[in-house]
């Protein structure tokens, strides 16, 4: 199998150290930074002369540093990539120049399902604190929608369908064997009015959640953001959050938005503020995801 000639990461990659020694097998030279550059003029002098590139979410690739990068030939994105438009990679421009940009998807999930059910058992039981209601409620029979169906959605609708949960959903369109499964298909405000508890699991940059929405949404609901940014227009968001009958859930700041620090000290509102979906495993199964990319280009 070839190898590169130079490997570097432009910031700190979240690879395993088991992953960190197999990329000793990908290239004759490796560079991996342990910190995010200030600038792109530092991203430039990290890259030099390397012909291989891995990044996190932490950092940006874009055209003005890799026309400075003429050895380069490919770039490993150590997180998720839904789309070429949310990308943190100028990947139009990198094809175009005979770049090879590949990313990696569905590495966190599980982390999303356990806190998901964590914190909404907490307010459903009033454990450590505030109780949805008057009194300690299962999760049988209780109204959950999701704006988004794709793997993290699903996987966490599945785990609140076994627990009794009545799930519908909103998607780009209805999806047969969840139909079959006994999910309900609704357009977007339906969705809002008839459920108790609302789960947003959109890709990044997707912002679905306008004043129309809210309005149909109503009060006295719980919202769980598991996305990776906002779902939700910032004024509208921060005028329901106001509303001290609304409880908004989240695992980082990130999913709340721009309105993350005015709101955080709220007592309706539940951030960690640390990433659900990055644990042991999760960060196993990105290592192995990055290195496979690698493969798959070496072997070519």
């Amino acid at each position: 199998m070839k190898k590169f000639r130079k490997l570097v990461s432009i910031d700190k990659v979240a690879l395993t150290e088991t992953g960190i020694r197999e990329l000793q097998n990908y290239a004759e030279s490796i560079e991996l930074a342990q910190d995010i550059p200030e600038n792109d003029e530092e991203i430039v002098a990290r890259i030099g002369d390397a012909d291989a590139v891995l990044l996190s979410a932490n950092s940006r690739l874009e055209a003005d540093v890799m026309t400075q990068a003429p050895n380069l030939r490919y770039v490993g994105m150590c997180c998720s990539l839904y789309s070429e438009e949310s990308a943190n990679v100028d990947i139009p421009y990198a094809r175009a120049h005979g770049i090879e940009v590949k990313g990696i998807r569905d590495y966190g999930d599980h982390g999303v399902v356990e806190y998901v059910i964590y914190q909404l058992v907490k307010l459903l039981h009033g454990y450590e604190g505030r109780m949805w209601k008057s009194a300690p409620m299962e999760i049988t029979g209780l109204k959950v929608g999701f704006v988004g169906l794709g793997t993290s959605g699903g996987m966490t609708a599945d785990a609140l369908h076994f627990l009794g949960a009545d799930i519908s959903y909103f998607a780009r369109a209805e999806k047969p064997e969840r139909t079959a499964q006994g999910f309900h298909f609704k357009d977007l405000k339906t969705l809002l009015s008839e459920s108790d508890v609302i789960i947003t699991a959109l890709n990044k940059n997707v912002i679905l959640l306008h004043e129309e929405e809210f309005e149909a949404l109503g009060k006295g609901k719980i919202m769980f953001n598991t996305s990776i940014g906002p779902a939700a227009d910032m004024e509208p968001l921060r005028k329901w959050i106001e509303d001290p009958e609304n409880i908004f859930c989240c695992d980082t700041k990130g999913a709340i938005g721009e309105i993350a620090d005015e709101v955080m000290d709220y007592p309706n509102v539940y951030c960690m503020n640390a990433s659900a979906g990055m644990t042991c495993q999760a960060y196993e199964l990105l290592s192995r995801k990055v290195l496979d990319n690698i493969r798959s280009v070496l072997e070519v």
